[in-house]
C-alpha cells in the first residue's frame, strides 16, 4: 500500500472537502503518487483521477415510514405517551371513567336487589361528590356501613 497522505491532504485542500471525501482512481494511483505539487493535484482533479465523494446524509426513509402510520392513527398508543398522569389522561376523562363504572356497578347492585332504592340514592349522591375512588371503595363503605338488603 502505498502512502498518499500529502496528495489526499493537498486535494482535500484545494476541493475544500474533508480528506476522507477524497477519491482516489486505484487504476492510476502511481500517476497521483507522482504528483507532489499544487499544480500536479489540481491537473489530476480536472482529469478526473481525483474526485469528491458525495456527502453522506441521514436517510430519511424510516422517518417517512413512520409518518404514514402516524397518519393512519397508529403509533398513538400508552407506550408512545411520555409526561405525568394527568398529561396521558385528562381530569376530566378520569373523572368520567370513574363516575361510569360505579354507576354501572350501582344500577347493577339495584337490579340484582342487592341494595335498596333509597340506599341507591344515597350513593349515587355520594359519588357523585367524589366521595368514592373506585368500584371497589365504593363496595368496602357498603360492606363497613351495613348497607346490604336485609333478607
Amino acid at each position: 500500500m502505498t502512502n498518499l497522505r500529502s496528495q489526499r491532504r493537498l486535494a482535500a485542500q484545494i476541493l475544500k472537502v474533508g480528506q476522507d471525501r477524497v477519491w482516489i482512481d486505484p487504476n492510476r494511483i502511481e500517476d497521483v503518487e507522482a504528483a507532489i505539487t499544487r499544480e500536479e493535484i489540481r491537473k489530476l482533479i480536472h482529469e478526473g483521477v481525483i474526485k469528491p465523494l458525495k456527502e453522506k446524509g441521514v436517510s430519511r426513509a424510516r422517518a417517512r415510514k413512520v409518518h404514514e402510520k402516524k397518519k393512519k392513527g397508529l403509533r398513538r398508543g400508552p407506550g408512545s405517551k411520555s409526561g405525568a398522569a394527568r398529561a396521558k389522561v385528562s381530569k376530566k376523562e378520569a373523572w368520567m371513567n370513574k363516575i361510569r363504572a360505579l354507576r354501572k356497578r350501582l344500577r347493577e347492585l339495584k337490579a340484582e336487589k342487592v341494595i335498596t332504592e333509597s340506599t341507591y340514592r344515597k350513593l349515587y349522591v355520594m359519588a357523585k361528590s367524589g366521595k368514592f375512588t373506585s368500584v371497589a371503595d365504593m363496595e368496602r363503605y357498603i360492606k363497613a356501613h351495613d348497607l346490604w338488603r336485609k333478607r
